[in-house]
């Protein structure tokens, strides 16, 4: 049997990695802000804020009673805040929504979860970025999830090391430009794109094949690594619109 957490799994490209996984025969405990919207045998949702540490920790408990183990973490959740607008105009709650929910909560997941692999010998890890994050770029009018999210590429690389000898993977995807209903469609679904390489838009789908991909036994040997998912473009590095 394997074991799956994954923040936010019930919705956009959460929900497509939790299908995928439900799919291959995993168990999965989804965790939730909103009612979800499909059910499975193997399925185990749990509510939980990944602002909030108490929240995220009795989740922990809960689906390590239940399966008894966790052998992949993946972390989906990433706050972020929708209106463009420069540093100086977020508020402290914006401010702390967005770097806690994106990082500060993947330390308290980390902190809590990696016992439990490391008396596996076993685990797989993923976190998410945005595209050419591990260069740390700037974003105009994105100040705080830039921050949050160049500082998971530390944390996730930092990780791997920390946990190379455990039997512990820790990667970071960075979806490309996939929006909207995009999030939760599957690759046969994808539409012409010519702004894109590929030639067709991303989709949910493509994330949760490499998702899967890094969480697969026989993928021991990638690890630190940061994979950009965007069909070959650039999609962050604009200016203002």
């Amino acid at each position: 049997m394997r074991h799956a957490l994954i923040t936010a799994g019930t919705k956009g490209l959460g929900e497509m990695v939790t299908r995928r996984l439900l799919e291959e025969g995993w168990y999965v405990t989804a965790l939730h802000r909103s009612q979800p919207t499909f059910e499975h045998e193997r399925l185990n949702l749990i509510k939980a804020d990944v602002t909030k540490q108490e929240e995220l920790l009795e989740a922990v408990e809960r689906a390590m009673s239940q399966y008894g183990r966790i052998d992949a973490l993946i972390l989906n959740a990433g706050p972020y805040i929708f209106e463009r607008k420069s540093l100086v105009d977020y508020s402290d709650q914006e401010w702390n929504e967005v770097v806690t929910g994106n990082l500060t909560a993947s330390f308290w997941l980390l902190r809590k979860i990696l016992p439990i692999m490391r008396k596996q010998h076993y685990g797989r890890i993923v976190t998410y970025g945005f595209p050419e994050s591990a260069s740390a770029p700037g974003w105009i009018d994105r100040a705080a999830f830039a921050a949050a999210k160049s500082g998971m590429v530390s944390l996730t690389k930092s990780v791997a090391l920390e946990e190379a000898g455990n039997g512990i993977t820790v990667n970071m995807i960075n979806p490309g430009n996939i929006v909207g209903d995009n999030k939760s469609k599957r690759i046969d679904q994808a539409t012409a794109d010519d702004q894109t390489p590929v030639g067709r838009t991303g989709v949910g789908e493509d994330i949760a094949r490499a998702i899967s991909f890094l969480l697969a036994e026989d993928s021991s040997l990638i690890t630190g690594a940061i994979l950009d998912v965007t069909g070959g473009v650039n999609v962050v590095h604009q200016s203002r619109h």
